[in-house]
């Protein structure tokens, strides 16, 4: 069965509504076909009354004055028929010419003799079945009954049937595929309330502040109920981990200052071997801790109900005014081609330290050139790129695949790339690694969809 849940209420009712149409059909047709054989004994009555009304014996053989002067009877083998039985003889209709319509026993038929027509199906003339009206009656009271009989084929209440029941089975189809088109319409709007469930998840993954309305039908109000409790549980352990997170990062700044002071004392009192290990101790454990303080900062971003806008030739502008002032920075030409109206979907710091590290990473490898690109290609796209000699297969695997590059053990490393990582794909950005064409080094390619949603 599919697991479209539109497509088995469609084919559930579609089923119900063909088996109810085709019990219709048969139905109406059974019920048709006793109709019919009621209306034509009815006809076949008035011709019987008919023949009885001038009905004579002659010798004991019947006689009619003056048969009925319907045309079918006079016609051989049309189809209508009647014939007066006696003992000592029977009078046939024309259209019997040499056949004859099934005789009874007559004595049988006197015994039972009453006022009631009966009627039945019988083997009849030029091998056809008739539906035959027949009753014993006794022109006088003194003389033999005669068995009055007048017949039909049944060919013709079957072709009645037969048309009635074609023309019923195109109107009950229309009528399935109307009442499917009706089951369509149902399922679409009895399912409409699912689709704004769908619209209010969306908006809980933008917003996870939002919940699901409360106007929702009874049936599926305990869904929303549980999937609010849901959101509500989820953010409040993700709140209280990132706030334990970045407590942690915090409280540990103390104790690396501390180590900071021990080891350049320690470095004064000549125990330089002794410093450099705690020197690079230090390094690695503040390099942990500004990485979830970074963390911290994407999942803020994360979990803003509205979007900041910054300006990015601006931002760059003041990070090169910044690296310029360095040693590694002044021996470096840079290249900013960024529209001043271009926005960047991040607030102005975070942008500056998405920018900041990427510039500073470039410019501590770069040769001579680092330039610094933006434009709206279907969104927001942004590159840094330098003249450096680029970044291998193994670092960049390592980046993509949410390691750290001073994991990865290549010259073009830096802990700056892995938190510009986590603050783009906080805004629902991309991050893409690669060679430059015209310089030859690193190239890191930024880019947001037109209308950068912040989700989870």
């Amino acid at each position: 069965m599919a697991r479209s849940l539109r497509l088995r209420l469609l084919i559930g009712a579609a089923a119900a509504v063909f088996v109810a149409m085709l019990l219709a059909w048969v139905i109406m047709t059974v019920l048709f076909a006793h109709h019919i054989e009621r209306r034509a004994a009815k006809e076949l009555t008035y011709d019987a009354v008919e023949l009885v009304a001038r009905l004579r014996l002659d010798g004991g053989v019947p006689a009619v004055d003056d048969p009925p002067h319907d045309a079918r009877f006079e016609k051989p083998d049309s189809g209508y028929y009647w014939q007066l039985t006696t003992k000592q003889g029977a009078l046939r209709s024309h259209s019997l010419w040499d056949e004859s319509l099934p005789a009874v026993d007559l004595d049988a038929a006197r015994a039972t003799e009453s006022a009631e027509w009966a009627t039945r199906f019988a083997p009849g003339p030029f091998g056809r079945r008739v539906f035959l009206l027949e009753r014993s009656v006794r022109p006088d009271r003194s003389g033999d009954n005669v068995l009055v009989q007048v017949a039909i084929d049944e060919a013709q209440l079957s072709h009645v049937r037969r048309e009635f029941g074609r023309e019923l089975a195109l109107f009950l189809a229309l009528l399935w595929a109307a009442l499917c088109g009706a089951a369509w319409v149902q399922v679409q709007l009895g399912l409409r309330p699912l689709q704004r469930i769908r619209e209010e998840l969306a908006a809980l993954r933008r917003d996870p502040a939002a919940r699901l309305s409360a106007t929702h039908p009874h049936e599926i109000a305990p869904l929303t109920e549980a999937i609010n409790d849901l959101a509500q549980a989820r953010e409040r352990d993700l709140t209280r981990a990132r706030r334990r997170a970045s407590d942690l990062a915090h409280s540990l700044k103390t104790p690396l200052a501390a180590l900071s002071a021990q080891s350049r004392r320690a470095r004064s009192a000549g125990a330089i071997e002794a410093a450099d290990g705690l020197d690079r101790a230090i390094a690695a454990a503040s390099a942990a801790v500004e990485t979830e303080l970074a963390r911290s900062r994407a999942a803020a971003i994360r979990d803003a109900t509205n979007t900041p806008e910054s300006s990015p030739q601006r931002i760059a502008e003041r990070v090169i005014g910044v690296v310029e002032r360095t040693d590694a920075g002044a021996r470096i030409v840079f290249e900013v081609d960024i529209d001043e109206n271009l926005r960047a979907p991040l607030a102005e710091d975070d942008l500056t330290e998405i920018l900041g590290a990427l510039v500073e990473n470039a410019v501590r490898f770069a040769r001579r050139r680092v330039r610094i690109a933006g434009a709206r290609e279907g969104g927001l796209a942004l590159s840094v790129e330098d003249d450096g000699q680029g970044l291998d297969v193994s670092a960049e695997t390592a980046l993509m695949r949410g390691g750290r590059l001073d994991e990865s053990g290549t010259a073009h490393h830096g802990l700056g790339l892995s938190i510009v990582r986590d603050l783009v794909e906080a805004t629902a950005g991309e991050i893409e690694l690669g060679r430059s064409r015209e310089l030859g080094g690193l190239r890191v390619a930024l880019t947001w969809p037109e209308v950068a949603t912040i989700q989870r």
